[in-house]
């Protein structure tokens, strides 16, 4: 990948967080909307749009961190567990599952039904299992278990800030744009490479026929 695609990559990335995260503020901040729209003030309107593109911006910076992380602890892990390293990232997902039910209901103790813990772990693990299984259509089955590695313990440990805030508006303002940019990235990158991998293919692809012609005019 080139610095020109590295460049692309990293301003679609934070674009997608931005947008992300002003469209999960609708939904998660509609009271302060609707105060600024009766009555109408732009100023005011603008500001807060202004302000949630910029929060979408800062978790996209924390999802490509992470992703760039990711890329790092993978070919770490292969070198060192080799064919056993897809097995123990698939209990690390189990794991983090299982934490994602555990310690926030244990932090509520008991107030919030652990119903609703059990919903957002396994939405999140159902969520990364279907794009894991896009990444492995796309390329191999083999990027199966790093691809849900990435959707569900990246994810969730980018997602910590989030957690530990009180109430959920900021959690839900956060994981939307890092499961979008995830995903994004996720799916992107292996796209970019290839065309990078045809590119340096077609001159040697074009040698044997230029000495093919170059042997006919001989004759």
């Amino acid at each position: 990948m080139n610095s020109r695609k590295l460049v692309h990559f990293f301003f679609t990335t934070l674009i997608i967080g931005g947008i992300a995260g002003l469209i999960t503020s609708f939904f998660v901040k509609a009271e302060e909307y609707s105060l600024i729209l009766s009555p109408f003030d732009f100023m005011e309107l603008l500001g807060l749009v202004v302000f949630f593109i910029g929060i979408g911006f800062v978790f996209s910076m924390i999802s490509q961190t992470g992703f760039f992380a990711y890329l790092f602890i993978n070919r770490f892990g292969l070198s060192i567990f080799r064919s056993y390293w897809s097995t123990i990232q698939i209990v690390l997902v189990a794991f983090v599952v299982f934490d994602l039910i555990y310690f926030p209901y244990k932090a509520t103790q008991g107030t919030v039904s652990i119903f609703w813990y059990i919903l957002m772990s396994f939405a999140i693990l159902a969520y990364g299992w279907f794009i894991s299984e896009v990444k492995a259509q796309e390329t191999n089955r083999s990027a199966f278990a790093p691809a849900l590695f990435l959707m569900v313990v990246m994810t969730t440990l980018e997602w910590i800030p989030g957690l530990q805030t009180e109430g959920t508006d900021y959690a839900w303002l956060m994981i939307i744009p890092l499961l979008a940019c995830n995903t994004y990235q996720l799916l992107a990158l292996h796209r970019l490479t290839k065309k990078d991998s045809a590119k340096g293919k077609q001159p040697e692809a074009k040698q044997p026929a230029r000495k093919k012609k170059a042997g006919m005019n001989r004759a």
